[in-house]
């Protein structure tokens, strides 16, 4: 094979954010050299760590060239991440640092064969991230061998090993998305564009600044996904070997969040106490070691949206119809794209009715799928007609959080997103719904998790 013999490269530390509470790391004296079994070694220090460190091999012809000089070119981070030893992950408490990586078994062309690389024409450029600021994609073990705080991180979509679609990523492990929400303000609701549902459910237009930024699923979580957490879940789904990658449903708000198995409530750990331990988010946040819960019905609406405004659909394109709309169904599984024309099957074959595999339609402008329809997903909040006063802050009865809203407006939940039942206006990102916490909807409850991971 003709591949790569000899690499010589320097390091370029990369400051991953303009202001930060914490230091910003710093990597320096990084190495890099190809022994004869083909093995390339990288070797780097780090000041001010801990830190996330994630790699990128770049190449340029002109050997020549300054360290800054555009011409230098990233090879991809598809062939990039299968690299290991101290990268994609937090490091710290090392005098040198190494990472080993086989182009040999990765970087190879359409012919079959690898690259050749003149010395001085390639660089490894290792960055490292402040824990508070860490790279956009994140993926977490939930296997039955996961071991808690061992997340590992890339730094954009083409680095997430397999690709953001690869099955793993709806069985057995979480990918989740960075959100960069930290004081950016926004509106919130519904405009007369949106003109579906009662007025309650078109939540006037309001301004909304989010504190904190955080992670949210890619996915939906799915049914494989729920059983890795909790293998003995008395909740409802279709368990088939179609319907793992399918999004989890029929779980009601009380046994994701608040009890221990079941449907039924335990106020004590009502946010913004944490989750029951042996609730499925409870049980997850053991598993990973990370603070994984609900979003926020502002953070679930930040994320939906993607940067869209109201009259639209969350990938930009326009919002046409409230019962049957063409952008839509290529979004995300609705009344009017469903071949079960709304009506759950039990045997959920590929092409049956009923939910979606997750991912199966285009993601939105940051990259999340199914946030329009397949299932609706449980937020936090508790139920309210109006929240225009609350500022995206999550809707509680603040000086008694154990307990709900005053008047009948406190006793649901929120949901979010819209079903394979429903038509094309209850799928929008502005539709507010709502559920008894103890309810197991037969028309698809199910949730997206969100995490800091120490993000701020």
């Amino acid at each position: 094979m003709n591949t790569m013999k000899t690499f010589a490269g320097t390091i370029l530390a990369a400051a991953a954010a303009a202001t930060l509470r914490a230091a910003v790391p710093e990597v320096s004296g990084v190495t890099m050299a190809q022994d004869a079994s083909r093995l390339v070694t990288i070797t780097y220090q780090l000041a001010d760590a801990p830190a996330v460190v994630t790699l990128d091999i770049q190449t340029n012809a002109n050997t020549s060239a300054s360290a800054d000089d555009p011409g230098w070119t990233s090879i991809g981070g598809q062939y990039i991440y299968n690299a290991g030893g101290d990268v994609w992950k937090q490091v710290s408490g090392k005098a040198t640092y190494t990472i080993t990586w086989r182009p040999d078994k990765s970087w190879i062309g359409d012919d079959g064969e690898g690259f050749k690389v003149a010395a001085g024409g390639a660089r490894a450029r290792v960055t490292a991230w402040p824990l508070d600021n860490t790279p956009d994609y994140m993926v977490v073990d939930i296997s039955s061998a996961a071991q808690a705080n061992t997340q590992t991180y890339y730094p954009s979509a083409d680095f997430v090993p397999g690709g953001v679609t690869n099955s793993l990523y709806k069985t057995t492990t979480l990918l989740m998305r960075k959100i960069m929400a930290n004081g950016v303000t926004w509106t919130m609701g519904s405009t007369t564009q949106e003109t579906q549902g009662r007025k309650a459910e078109r939540e006037a237009t309001h301004q909304v600044t989010l504190a904190n930024n955080y992670y949210i699923g890619v996915y939906e979580v799915t049914q494989s996904q729920w059983r890795q957490v909790l293998p003995n879940s008395s909740a409802a789904a279709h368990y088939t070997t179609e319907g793992v990658m399918r999004p989890m449903e029929q779980m009601s708000y009380n046994e994701v969040r608040n009890a221990a198995n079941t449907a039924t409530a335990n106020t004590a750990y009502n946010w913004p106490a944490d989750p029951n331990p042996s609730s499925f988010l409870g049980t997850l946040r053991t598993k990973s070691g990370l603070d994984f819960d609900l979003p926020s019905e502002a953070q679930w609406e930040f994320a939906a949206r993607a940067g869209n405004g109201s009259g639209y659909w969350n990938d930009g394109s326009t919002i046409l119809n409230t019962v049957s709309d063409a952008n839509l169904n290529k979004l995300g599984r609705n009344l009017k794209n469903d071949p079960g024309n709304g009506s759950s099957t039990a045997t959920l074959a590929p092409n049956a009715g009923g939910t979606a595999i997750v991912g199966s339609f285009a993601p939105n402008t940051w990259g999340l799928y199914d946030m329009h329809g397949n299932v609706w997903e449980w937020c936090l909040d508790w139920y309210e007609d109006n929240i225009s006063a609350n500022g995206g802050a999550v809707n509680i009865d603040r000086s008694a959080p154990a307990k709900t809203l005053s008047g009948a407006s406190g006793s649901n939940r929120v949901k979010r997103g819209g079903s394979f039942a429903y038509d094309a206006g209850l799928c929008r990102s502005a539709y507010r719904s709502s559920n008894s916490p103890s309810s197991r909807d037969d028309y698809g409850a199910g949730i997206r998790v969100v995490c800091t991971a120490g993000l701020q």
